[in-house]
């Protein structure tokens, strides 16, 4: 018997003891960032454990075909709230058809939609999901959005827990801090190197970048700016800024804006995420709000790359000052520049840091780690 017929049995051997749940995840944004990678790490997850999963998603959006190609069961929906009604009555129909046992719903469309019809169809476990911090301007309305139509509230970050606690009132055990699990076989830090548009080899400058979607909140221009103070130091370094979401052009031009067009390099969406990884030397993540626990970090910290962040929301979370990486507090571009010189230079100091987030990672942040906290919330209810 090959390694591969010994690996399925094993894993059939696995699924067999393990409950078979019937599972579906909505998600209303049509983007491709962080909440769509851990519907999908959850989706597949489970998927791998044997149980049924759907994704109920807009038509247009960029995670339907992913979860279509990756054999998923997929359904659309339109997310219309003049329509909310209607679809809410189809949904808990279809629901009770499917005899689905978990509903977990991530933005707020959905959240409000398969809220109802799950309540309808008096589905055993409804769970909504929460990725960023945000402020809530009606509490009172809000407040049903995660207790008469959530039975279990899950958050990416600490600070997101400590926030709805204070606004909402949740009891400890009607909430749980889960970041997204990262894969540590594919996020190592041995293997292959992505191209990148910069100088490779021995003397090479050393290669600084951001990797993230492009949304105002990353902190692109608070990068542009440090990058700025660092030349102003006369220090030789390489930039790049990788992701999508938004038009490059608009960052090409915001570079501009900020006079370091000359020294950034724009690579665009990229899917070689463990390889962008390893080919940088340090990564930052300047974010100025809204941020839960990024998964770039934890991807960072899991390929063994150098990380600098900002003290914005769950950040610190994961990277740890003087541990796992180097934090600043937010908006201060100094003490950005800074701590990205400090990195390079400190270079043994570096290596430790990137080596207790290695562990950490292992320790409390797989993807395997994650599943199993979720199997005991579905456990526990179901």
């Amino acid at each position: 018997m090959s390694s591969t017929d010994i690996k399925a049995v094993v894993q059939t051997v696995s699924n067999t003891k393990r409950p078979q749940w019937r599972i579906l995840h909505s998600e209303a944004s049509s983007g491709w960032g962080g909440q769509e990678h851990r519907v999908m790490a959850e989706l597949s997850g489970f998927q791998n454990r044997g149980c049924s999963v759907w994704l109920l998603a807009h038509a247009q959006s960029q995670i339907l075909p992913r979860a279509a190609a990756a054999g998923m069961n997929v359904r659309t929906c339109a997310f219309d709230r003049r329509l909310l009604p209607l679809d809410a009555v189809r949904l808990a129909l279809w629901l009770r058809r499917e005899r689905i046992q978990v509903v977990n719903t991530h933005s707020s469309r959905d959240g409000w939609l398969l809220g109802i019809a799950a309540r309808l169809a008096q589905v055993p476990l409804l769970i909504r999901s929460r990725h960023i911090d945000v402020s809530y301007p009606n509490p009172r309305v809000s407040h049903h959005a995660f207790t008469t139509f959530a039975d279990h509230v899950l958050t990416t970050s600490q600070k997101i827990t400590d926030h709805f606690q204070q606004i909402f009132h949740l009891r400890d055990d009607q909430i749980t801090t889960l970041p997204t699990g990262i894969d540590v076989l594919r996020f190592h830090p041995d293997g292959p190197q992505a191209e990148l548009p910069v100088q490779r080899g021995p003397g090479a400058p050393p290669v600084i970048g951001m990797v993230s979607v492009l949304r105002s909140w990353k902190g692109h221009a608070l990068f542009f700016d440090a990058i700025r103070e660092i030349r102003s130091a006369g220090r030789d370094f390489q930039f790049v800024v990788v992701g999508g979401g938004a038009a490059v052009e608009n960052y090409q031009a915001l570079a501009q804006k900020h006079g370091v067009a000359d020294s950034v390099h724009f690579t665009g969406h990229r899917e070689d995420v463990p390889e962008l990884l390893r080919a940088l030397d340090v990564l930052c993540i300047p974010s100025i709000r809204h941020e839960g626990v990024p998964q770039i970090g934890l991807q960072a910290l899991a390929c063994g790359t150098a990380v600098v962040g900002s003290d914005c929301g769950g950040i610190p979370e994961i990277i740890q000052e003087g541990k796992t990486g180097r934090i600043f507090a937010t908006g201060d571009v100094k003490a950005f520049a800074a701590r990205i010189i400090e990195a390079i230079d400190h270079s043994e100091n570096t290596q430790w840091m990137s080596q207790e987030g290695r562990r950490m990672v292992e320790q409390r942040h797989s993807l395997e780690f994650m599943l199993d906290r979720l199997a005991e919330i579905y456990q526990r209810y179901l």
